[in-house]
């Protein structure tokens, strides 16, 4: 059984969630239902809960004030969220759980299952370092980036991500130094994490650094000889987007 309070500022949401913890007594056993980010940190206090479901916009501050409020995060923390797909996107990667509002059912039960298998892993302060790292450079153009491997998080500066290669649910990060670390995220997390900056996903297996591009040769069968040395194919139907990309 597992002591669980509810932090969300809208009246309808906390009454939705509130439903499907009942649904589920058995494991979950609900102590506080609140609003605001004052009345989370004494309900934390109070009842030393084992899961909060913390939605990330309350009123004028953010599930995110609230964390950083504390001097102890020894719960298990699923965010509850509509929020646009970048932030999600920053949630998925930084290995927590997250619901998107509407909440469906299904969801809520496989949310439920994995915090089942995972509640006892020990790296929990690890994980809210790398989520904070990763919310706020989504605000901050992305400089830095951390890197989930089987072992640990390694975090690197963007700029020296030379490509990424993907290899099944698992992806090759190729920095400038020479480095290789694989990643327990497939290519397309970093995809969707590193969309809106200096990458391009060349082929269904190359995500590249379009500042470590040295050259491009032309040609049926074109491409991409990077500043690491790797010869990488440019698929047909990604070429003209390419190149597009490659002439800004």
């Amino acid at each position: 059984m597992l002591n669980a309070i509810i932090v969300d500022d809208e009246r309808h949401c906390r009454d939705a969630l509130e439903n499907l913890v009942a649904k589920h007594r058995s494991f979950l056993d609900l102590k506080s239902s609140v609003s605001t980010v004052s009345a989370a940190i004494e309900a934390i206090e109070t009842f030393g809960p084992d899961v909060v479901f913390l939605d990330v916009h309350l009123q004028n501050e953010t599930g995110f004030d609230l964390l950083k409020q504390l001097d102890r995060i020894d719960f298990y923390i699923i965010f509850t969220t509509a929020y646009e797909a970048y932030a999600v996107n920053a949630f998925k990667y930084s290995a927590f759980d997250y619901l998107l509002k509407p909440i469906d059912p299904d969801e809520f039960q496989e949310t439920l299952n994995r915090l089942r298998d995972r509640r006892n892993e020990e790296n929990h302060a690890k994980k809210l370092e790398v989520l904070f790292h990763n919310f706020e450079a989504r605000f901050d153009g992305v400089k830095k980036i951390a890197i989930p491997t089987v072992k640990d998080f390694t975090f690197l500066n963007v700029s020296d991500v030379v490509r990424c290669e993907s290899d099944g649910n698992y992806t090759h990060i190729f920095t400038a130094r020479g480095k290789k670390l694989t990643s327990t995220r497939t290519l397309k997390y970093f995809e969707e994490f590193l969309g809106d900056v200096q990458f391009f996903r060349i082929h269904k297996s190359h995500y590249v650094n379009l500042a470590h591009v040295e050259k491009y040769i032309k040609g049926k069968g074109g491409y991409v000889v990077m500043s690491d040395g790797a010869r990488l194919e440019v698929a047909v139907r990604r070429k003209d987007d390419f190149l597009r990309r490659l002439g800004n």
